[in-house]
């Protein structure tokens, strides 16, 4: 169905924001801040519907960026009113794209309705199933598995997800089942745009201190998310878990219980290694459920197998296509993810920018290879959350060799000498837990770094959810370069 003001609200008549009467496809939609993951997700979800898909980006990552054209998807550079085609029927914005950005503006003057990412991701999940996946950590790699298994099982679920498939280079995709699988964000309360039928909330802990007021304040929004799941949905929740109790008091639908050990509806047990990764015993409700196997390592990845299993088995898969699924996973981008080698140093990348990821990475990452030393590579994501966990993350890099630390990518934050000040004084809080920290003015700073100190048999894993794996393509340019 095409998109038009006959079956659009005009919900501000300011910005010219509108809401959708019903869910409808637009012919034709320009994407304002198209690389960032969700966006691009997004932006694959409508091309693969049958939308055209235009979009820009002011600094896009190369990646994100390649991944677009090479799919045929028309990405810009910067922004300008230019960029905005003729017959645009709808323009959606990032979080990012403030009112004052030319596109948004020319949109305005043409009449363009717009709609922020989550409004959008809203209306097309209205007309299905929604599956959304919430929670601090181990959203996309759950919200992918799921997915994953689903596709697999035949299910034709469509997706949005916050991070790439490995192998397949895709976010998003729209599929002809009646499930939306969908990773949904508690920042700025943008999961309440969306419509839940299963629900899953990995974990909660303090996070997003440049929005939430405090703990009670993030946990109410948890509680108004759960409360759009119908009576005839479900909900998942870790058996432990901050505001617990207000949580499932706003839930009309089933709540079940999972964790890693017994006392949940659903635990998991007998947790070992294999030469592959690991596998695990899953029990519910006291029964033996089935074994799963996963090619990664981690507890963690325990916890998100655990997660999709439970989801899936809900929307009616039986236990042994879930099984295959898992184990066939590929994995997503940026998540603990192997980038190759240079002049015999291993390199890894992850999207770690919580102190408990950050432990979580290195634990993992020196249970593999416990003899070989270890540089982490860190860029801190906003100034709020940094300062605001400070010691935690003082902490949480106890596991390795050598500590590079970069300016705060300030993502959302307007400031001047805070990100390097703040970045400084991370430095200084790690010293008193390991004497290999520094800090590095720059990105070029640290590649000059690891190109006069790094040696052969060293592992380098750079985490952070700003621009620090781009020092892996610079490094891959090099190699380029030098042979």
């Amino acid at each position: 169905m095409i998109l038009s003001k006959a079956n659009i609200n005009q919900q501000s008549l300011s910005t010219n924001e509108f809401q959708l009467d019903s869910a409808a496809l637009p012919a034709s939609a320009h994407l304002v801040g198209i690389c960032g993951s969700g966006m691009k997700a997004l932006a694959e979800y409508l091309a693969s519907a049958g939308c055209r898909v235009t979009g820009s980006d002011m600094s896009p990552p190369i990646p994100a960026a390649g991944s677009l054209r090479s799919g045929g998807y028309r990405v810009h550079q910067g922004h300008d009113k230019r960029f905005v085609p003729e017959g645009t029927n709808v323009l959606i914005y990032s979080p990012a794209i403030g009112l004052a950005n030319p596109e948004r503006r020319f949109a305005q003057r043409m009449g363009i309705p717009q709609f922020s990412y989550a409004q959008m991701l809203g209306s097309l999940m209205r007309q299905k199933k929604g599956v959304c996946i919430a929670g601090t950590h181990g959203k996309s790699t759950t919200t992918a598995l799921t997915a994953y298994v689903l596709e697999n099982s035949g299910a034709a679920p469509s997706a949005v997800i916050g991070a790439e498939l490995c192998n397949e280079n895709l976010n998003g995709w729209a599929g002809e089942g009646p499930l939306f699988v969908a990773e949904s964000c508690e920042y700025q309360r943008s999961f309440l745009n969306l419509f839940p039928y299963h629900a899953a909330i990995t974990n909660i802990e303090p996070d997003h201190f440049d929005y939430f007021k405090n703990q009670d304040d993030m946990t109410t929004a948890y509680a108004e998310f759960v409360s759009r799941i119908p009576v005839s949905g479900s909900l998942l929740l870790p058996a432990t878990c901050l505001g617990l109790s207000k949580i499932r008091e706003a839930c009309k639908a089933k709540v079940t219980t999972f964790s890693l050990e017994r006392g949940a509806d659903w635990w998991a047990t007998d947790i070992k290694p294999t030469s592959f990764g690991l596998r695990f015993r899953l029990f519910h409700q006291g029964e033996y459920y089935s074994e799963i196997s996963l090619q990664k390592t981690g507890k963690h990845n325990v916890s998100n197998a655990m997660v999709a299993t439970i989801l899936c088995h809900t929307a009616g898969i039986d236990a042994e296509e879930i099984r295959e699924g898992i184990y066939q996973f590929p994995g997503i981008r940026r998540r603990y993810e192997r980038m190759g080698s240079y002049k015999g140093i291993a390199l890894f990348d992850d999207y770690a920018h919580h102190p408990t990821a950050i432990q979580s990475t290195l634990k993992m990452l020196r249970q593999e290879n416990p003899d070989r030393k270890v540089w982490c590579l860190y860029e801190p994501h906003q100034v709020s959350r940094t300062q605001a966990l400070m010691d935690y993350y003082a902490r949480s890099f106890a596991l390795a060799d050598e500590i590079l630390i970069a300016p705060v990518y300030a993502a959302r934050e307007n400031l001047g000498e805070e990100p390097v000040e703040t970045s400084k004084e991370l430095v200084n809080r790690i010293l008193r837990h390991n004497d290999s920290a520094r800090f590095s003015s720059s990105l070029d700073q640290m590649l000059s770094t690891l190109e006069t100190e790094a040696q052969s048999g060293d592992i380098i894993i750079t985490m952070g959810a700003g621009e620090i794996n781009r020092i892996h393509h610079e490094l891959n340019r090099r190699l380029q370069r030098d042979s």
